[in-house]
């Protein structure tokens, strides 16, 4: 794992100085904190930090080919990148390194762009060519790897693996985009096809660019879709191992490291799971780590620790403050923008915990979004079978009513709130899943801004991105549609981002063994009640589980990082929210009506409204705000 950064100028090749491109780099430095190197040439400079996880000793990065004629900086790991070497060698290529990154060099020689389709692994990488004239961004199927870029005004192409990359170069302009303040204020996080710093873009997961001289910048080219078209034929037995025997090839592929290796176990169904097949397939003891917290509800090290005996794992685990709020400050530089699930703040001590021992840990990441594992997909697929038996002016007219009128139970938990139920069953599938997987509502939001910033959206709305998702999705039922835009959406913009930024944060490389491509497209394939059934998510992955884990692992109640961000603004936080109304940071920006924001701080802290998740997304817009545009 490391990181990148680099400049390319399109037009006429200016000369790149290479002190400028180390200090984009080096503002990654927590990214790879084992090497750096810097490369130049005429209108071209690429920049690296390395975290030594393959080939330590070799591999240095920019790497160039023999000749001279590419040059490569790489972020991720290609997991068949021996099967690859071995081809790739019979081909003719004189491999001079023992790793996976000149594994890249040489098939970008032999199959230019359609090498994307033969990679398996997490990877954003920047290849220039001299020969073509060009250069070429890339980044992996489900966007594991991150890659920001921008035009500057000298005509650079800028890119890097973070935001703070960028922000080291005196010629970006910092200006806010107050769109990316709608969909981070939607969602709690800012998504994949937005920036906070306007005019910065991120490259979509499974998409290249290449950037020819002399050419305009091109945008961004699909080279990968997951496709819910399809059913895959065969009984419950076959599809449960072949399931399984797409677990193995993951976990087993991501174990191949130079430096200690262990995983996160939670003693939920996932990290179990990925625990149990590592176990399989090693003979020492797998090394795990959880964190408890000092609060009973979300303390899961009893869990955790029948999995660690189950399978005689070298187990450690801490117990850690789940008010441990003082990490904000930490949080705002890992992510530079704006981020607000509040998990990452247990995400980050996990990841801390595990630098300790490891440098590459396993994560259970990406199976509920592959099969279905969130409650909400039972509730939309409830709630779509109901819109199926009415028209949907009939739908609009009868629950539209029922909802406007029924209480508000924002307090209660989702199957309690009937007022919410009924107002997505007056709207279609899509917009009602945009807002279920919402923070702060529309209307909510539309009250906060400002009439500035309200002319300034011209129009823009966080949710059209989900329905033009679902809408639009290779897809044949509602739960398709949900877990298409999910992938598309929340688990780069969210799930990955925040893996990504809080492991790196301590040079920890995660990987993600049950996001390996070839399970997610299986899982796509299965029927839906593979993967959702009597209310059970991930139903298949479970069945076949069970041959390792204990019932109570497999269907106990999902827990998950839970953080009580409603209890702090009514305790130790609740100054702080009150504060956020006289905060000049907001004040300055004109798009938020403090005096409302004011009273909604004050009926959280009351308790005669539940506002906690939105006054925990203002906190950290604000250190946001702070930390980029000063």
């Amino acid at each position: 794992m490391c990181g990148i950064a680099g400049l390319y100028y399109p037009g006429t090749p200016k000369p790149v100085d290479p002190a400028r491109v180390r200090v984009m780099a080096d503002a990654m430095a927590h990214r790879g904190p084992d090497g750096s190197g810097v490369w130049t040439a005429p209108g071209v400079g690429l920049g690296h930090r390395r975290l030594s996880i393959i080939d330590v000793a070799g591999s240095p990065q920019p790497m160039a080919s023999a000749d001279g004629a590419l040059t490569i900086v790489f972020n991720g790991e290609i997991y068949n990148y021996r099967e690859l070497r071995r081809e790739l060698a019979a081909r003719g290529w004189a491999f001079r390194s023992d790793g996976d990154t000149e594994v890249l060099l040489a098939g970008w020689a032999a199959w230019g762009p359609a090498m994307l389709d033969r990679l398996v692994g997490m990877f954003a990488f920047a290849i220039h060519d001299a020969r073509a004239n060009a250069l070429f961004l890339t980044r992996d199927r489900l966007g594991v790897k991150p890659l920001y870029y921008v035009e500057l005004a000298d005509g650079a192409l800028a890119f890097a693996s973070e935001l703070k990359g960028l922000l080291a170069h005196p010629l970006l302009r910092r200006v806010p985009d107050v769109r990316a303040v709608e969909d981070y204020l939607a969602f709690g996080y800012v998504p994949d096809d937005a920036c906070i710093v306007s005019g910065v873009r991120k490259l979509p997961a499974g998409h290249f660019m290449l950037v020819e001289r002399g050419k305009s910048l091109p945008a961004p080219r699909r080279w990968w879709d997951i496709s819910f078209a399809d059913r895959a034929g065969g009984n419950v037995a076959a599809l449960e191992e072949e399931l399984l025997a797409h677990m193995r090839e993951g976990v087993r592929s991501r174990m191949v490291a130079d430096v200690p290796l262990g995983a996160f176990l939670s003693g939920g169904v996932d990290s179990s799971s990925v625990v149990a097949l590592m176990a399989e397939a090693s003979p020492q003891a797998v090394k795990t780590c959880t964190i408890g917290f000092d609060v009973a509800d979300f303390d899961e090290r009893a869990h955790a620790a029948t999995v660690a005996a189950r399978f005689a794992t070298d187990h450690r685990e801490r117990v850690v403050d789940a008010s441990d709020f003082g990490l904000i400050d930490t949080l705002t530089h890992a992510f530079d923008e704006p981020f607000a699930d509040a998990s990452a703040l247990a995400t980050w001590q996990v990841c801390a915990l595990a630098r300790e021992q490891v440098t590459v840990a396993l994560s259970g990441d990406g199976a509920d979004e592959a099969l279905a594992g969130y409650r909400r997909y039972r509730f939309h697929a409830a709630e779509e079978r109901v819109r199926s038996l009415l028209p949907a002016g009939l739908r609009a007219g009868l629950f539209g009513t029922l909802g406007r009128f029924y209480p508000k139970a924002d307090w209660a938990p989702r199957p309690l709130r009937a007022r919410t139920t009924l107002l997505e069953l007056a709207a279609d599938g899509g917009e009602a899943y945009a807002r279920a997987v919402g923070v702060t509502t529309p209307d909510l939001r539309r009250a906060l801004f400002t009439d500035a910033a309200r002319r300034a959206l011209n129009g823009h709305r966080a949710e059209d991105r989900y329905v033009a998702a679902m809408r639009d999705a290779p897809a044949r039922d509602g739960l398709d549609r949900a877990q298409y835009a999910d992938m598309k959406i929340w688990l780069p913009g969210d799930i990955l981002t925040k893996s990504d930024r809080t492991s790196m944060a301590v040079s920890l490389e995660v990987r993600e063994p049950l996001l390996d491509h070839r399970l997610v497209e299986f899982a796509a394939r299965l029927p839906a009640a593979m993967r959702l059934r009597h209310g059970e998510g991930k139903w298949l992955m479970k069945k076949a589980m069970e041959r390792y884990l204990p019932r109570d692992i497999l269907y106990r109640p999902k827990m998950g990082f839970v953080t009580p961000v409603g209890a702090w603004f009514r305790g130790p936080l609740a100054d702080r929210a009150a504060a956020l109304a006289t905060s000049r940071v907001l004040a300055d920006t004109g798009w938020f009506d403090l005096d409302r924001l004011a009273r909604l701080a004050e009926a959280h802290r009351a308790g005669r409204e539940e506002h906690g998740r939105t006054l925990w997304q203002f906190v950290m817009l604000e250190r946001s705000l702070a930390r980029v545009f000063g």
